[in-house]
Parts: C-alpha cells; structure tokens; sequence
C-alpha cells in the first residue's frame, strides 16, 4: 500500500534538512518510537502501538540513504512484532523543499503489513498517519525550537491507533446507519398507516 504525507516546518531548508540528518534527534518525534542503535546508515528501534486495550511491540531495523544535493532521504524499514506474527516493511522517501512558511516536507510511503494492523484498509491507515503526522510535526517544530536536544524515552507511551480508528470507522459506518434508521423509520410508520386503515 502506498501513502502520501506533506507537511511544513518553519525552518529553512538548510536548518531542516540538518536535523533530518540526526537520526537521534529526529527518532524522539516520532510517537511510540525509541532508537536504540545507530551505527552509520544502519539504525534499530522499537515502536509501541495501541489498539484499544491491545498492545503491540515492534523491533526493527533500517537503513538510510541520504541525498544531500536533492534534499531527499531514503528509509528502508523492516519490523517483527515482538510477540506475535505481524511484520512490517516499509520504504519511506522524504524530500525537502523551500515553502514561504519554511521547508515542505513531502513524505512517501510503500507499506507492507501483516497481522493485526493488516486489517485495517488504506484509507483507515492513511488517517491514522495523518494523525501521527501531526504529533510527529509538532514535536519536530518544538526540537527545532530548543537549543537542548529532546532526550529519547526509553519506553514512551505507545501511540494510541484506536483512538485515531474509532472516528473514523464511525464516519464510515454513519451514512450507511443513518440511511438504515430511515428506512426503518419509514416502514414502521407505513406498516402502522397500514394497520390503521
């Protein structure tokens, strides 16, 4: 599956491409997410993720590629749920460009899931990377805005996916409800128009 994200940030371009440089300052942005290792372009980590009263853990590793002319990084990202089957890869390009407000951040996505997660479809993931976008976009600007770098947490609270799914399986599903309690609605009053009759 593929996902598209862009976002700004009020920084110059030279100024934000810097910090996207620093893997160890950007990974803390990230909700859920610890780095544990960093060791030239090779990284590893772990990611908490929450599904209502369901919990998961993530450990992976990645690479990075970097494009200093063009701006442009490149993550190769592979995962296993620490306890269960689930998996996921993904491969994930961010290109930096100048914007009126700062840097544009324009961030593509190929995901591969299995598991839990695997059930959810595109549009409830691409919501849910909504969201932690903005969290991640938040904590950005204020890492940016700090002369002390942000200390990583060493088990930060797991980014609340149920939280971001339930409104949106409820726009989903209340067309279709509503639509259903009309009709409903409109036997009962002919069956009870028929009855009187």
């Amino acid at each position: 599956m593929e996902l598209d994200h862009t976002f700004t940030v009020s920084a110059v371009p030279d100024e934000a491409w810097r910090l996207f440089l620093d893997l160890e300052r950007v990974a803390p942005c990230l909700p859920g997410a610890v780095l544990d290792q960093v060791d030239g372009t090779s990284f590893s980590g772990r990611v908490k993720v929450k599904v209502g009263a369901v919990q998961m853990s993530y450990q992976g590793a990645g690479t990075v590629t970097r494009d200093e002319a063009a701006r442009t990084m490149l993550l190769d990202l592979t995962g296993r749920e620490s306890r269960g089957g689930g998996t996921a890869a993904a491969t994930v390009s961010a290109t930096l460009t100048d914007d009126p407000a700062g840097t544009r951040v324009r961030v593509h996505t190929e995901l591969d899931l299995t598991g839990r997660p695997a059930q959810f479809g595109r549009g409830i993931l691409a919501e849910v990377g909504d969201r932690i976008l903005q969290q991640f976009t938040s904590r950005l600007e204020e890492t940016l805005n700090s002369p002390d770098p942000v200390p990583s947490e060493e088990s930060p609270e797991a980014v609340d996916v149920g939280a971001v799914v339930l409104p949106v399986l409820l726009k989903k599903i209340a067309l279709p409800a509503a639509i259903i309690v009309a009709v409903a609605v409109v036997l009962r009053v002919l069956r009870d128009r028929s009855s009187a009759s």
